[in-house]
């Protein structure tokens, strides 16, 4: 399948997206309550259950490729996001990467954990720099034997399962125009910011396609005055104007994004 440029699509291969990963964040501040509330699953704890994490967790600062998890190594700890976007990838033998799956304030890092698997094929780090908050893996599971918070857990499961469907198709199906304008939406949605921290390199890893597709489309979306971009810095300036450009796939997700938003009765 080809752009609307014209230029076929394809995973990136080694050398053509090499930065550094990160290590993983440090601890940066007091968590609050507050900060709690800031992500679905943990704003649904009973009030024993957050009592324990502001107790046991710890607040993390995280940059652009943050290590959240490597593949095939045991982890040892949950990321809840704040305002961090996760990546999940996987890798070919051969280093090309694309992208399978995005967390953000909606979820927590720990998918293959729920399934009660240690370790994982793909490979996990920050998408979008931000805060988020760790638990242990340990922590993890004795919550996870907790009703509530196994309900909160499975209502985000089955959302992420739905939107990986979705992904699968949009990306076989969609421009890749479209498909930057509903990554730039779901993403604004998760960071709850107009503003991303974002370069032309990193967001052709995360569409899967050439770092040359991605500079045309975004070029296309800021000529349209949709958004203002510089030096790995994104700003949606029409937000109703993106969306009209944005593939159906972003209607789809944010109604399941909206739906992980609600409470959930005990």
């Amino acid at each position: 399948m080809s752009d609307s440029s014209g230029i076929p699509e394809r995973a990136l291969t080694p050398g053509e997206f090499d930065e550094p990963r990160a290590e993983v964040g440090v601890e940066t501040r007091q968590l609050t309550l507050a900060t709690l509330q800031k992500n679905a699953i943990l704003n649904g704890l009973e009030p024993s259950e957050a009592e324990d994490i502001l107790r046991r967790g710890k607040l993390v600062d995280l940059k652009t490729r943050s290590v959240i998890y490597q593949a095939d190594e045991v982890m040892r700890e949950a990321f809840f996001p704040v305002d961090a976007v996760l990546s999940v990838v996987t890798q070919m033998k051969n280093g090309a990467s694309i992208e399978v799956g995005t967390i953000g304030r909606e979820g927590v890092s720990a998918i293959p954990l729920l399934l009660g698997a240690t370790t994982s094929a793909n490979e996990s780090y920050c998408q979008v720099p931000g805060c988020a908050v760790v638990i242990s893996a340990d922590h993890f599971r004795t919550l996870s034997h907790n009703h509530r918070f196994r309900r909160l857990i499975d209502r985000f499961l089955q959302a992420y399962v739905n939107m990986l469907g979705h992904l699968a198709a949009c990306n076989g199906l969609h421009s890749i125009y479209e498909r930057t304008a509903r990554w730039l939406l779901m993403t604004r949605d998760r960071v709850d910011s107009d503003e991303i921290a974002l370069t032309h390199e990193f967001l052709s890893m995360m569409l899967g396609t050439r770092r040359s597709g991605v500079t045309i489309a975004a070029a296309t979306l800021q000529q349209a005055g949709f958004i203002r971009y510089s030096h790995g810095h994104i700003v949606i300036v029409d937000h109703n104007g993106l969306e009209l450009a944005a593939c159906e796939c972003y209607e789809v997700a944010r109604e399941q994004f909206a739906g992980l938003l609600r409470p959930v009765d005990a």
